[in-house]
């Protein structure tokens, strides 16, 4: 066979080969198989990595469920179901919508309030008494009052700062425009990330916020306990884990998938 025919062939096979993988990583990708956690991690404070403390997080009706059910005092029992692989660049997208549960004994702020963590620390390095990650939070809010206006898809940094309009974000959480919904209505929520440098909030179909630059840091919000050797001021945040939230009041997330950028 000529030469140049047999470079042609390989060149052509390494080719397809190379758009095979980009056009498989840019499938959407389910994290949430409807039937149970696997692949999911707790992380509750006060608690061990692993231990899902009065079944906090179960599998309801195929949809991923946080309950109070078996709670006594809530006792800033703030929590974190992670998903057990680490992501750099990604489109998400999940449904939430909360129940009528709260434990009235959290902080008041926890009222219709919940959270996706993104770029977060690997749970085995949360501390036992720490209660958030060192992360960003797409944060989940609802109606309070009706009337008064309390946009979700806002950005809150737990131990974390970033840039927003060109400049260091001068508070811990960054209203978005959103709308504001009513508790139990269900809500598309999707979170665009590159890397360290841009992130994009949306809620059902709208762009509500855009922001940059994700490092760790301390100075909008200090995390009141984690281990140094995590928590380095400055160090851009590449990559990290995503996790639902649970800080008092009852959520459901369902149809949870991803797709890498």
């Amino acid at each position: 066979m000529n030469r140049v025919i047999i470079v042609f062939i390989v060149f052509a096979a390494i080719s397809c080969n190379i758009l095979q993988k980009k056009e498989s990583k840019q499938e959407w990708r389910t994290l949430f198989n409807g039937e149970n956690l696997d692949g999911w991690v707790p992380k509750i404070q006060h608690h061990e990595t692993g231990d899902n403390y009065a079944n906090t997080f179960r599998v309801v009706d195929g949809k991923i469920q946080v309950n109070y059910d078996d709670y006594g005092s809530f006792d800033d029992r703030f929590g974190h179901l992670f998903f057990d692989e680490c992501f750099s660049s990604y489109h998400l997208k999940f449904e939430y919508r909360f129940t009528a549960q709260w434990q009235e004994d959290a902080p008041w702020y926890t009222f219709r309030n919940s959270g996706v963590m993104i770029h977060s620390q690997a749970p085995e390095t949360i501390l036992k008494e720490q209660n958030w990650p060192i992360s960003i939070e797409y944060q989940i809010l609802a109606e309070e009052e009706e009337g008064t206006p309390r946009p979700t898809a806002n950005m809150c940094s737990p131990g974390t700062e970033v840039d927003f309009e060109g400049e260091i974000a001068p508070q811990h959480c960054l209203n978005s425009s959103a709308n504001t919904y009513k508790w139990d209505e269900w809500c598309q929520g999707e979170i665009i990330v590159y890397s360290d440098s841009l992130i994009i909030h949306i809620v059902n179909a709208d762009t509500v916020l855009q922001y940059s630059n994700p490092r760790i840091g301390d100075k909008v919000n200090r995390i009141a306990i984690a281990d140094p050797a995590i928590k380095i001021d400055g160090k851009p945040l590449t990559e990290g884990y995503i996790a639902l939230q649970s800080e008092g009041h009852g959520i459901e997330f369902k149809n949870i998938k991803i797709k890498e950028l």
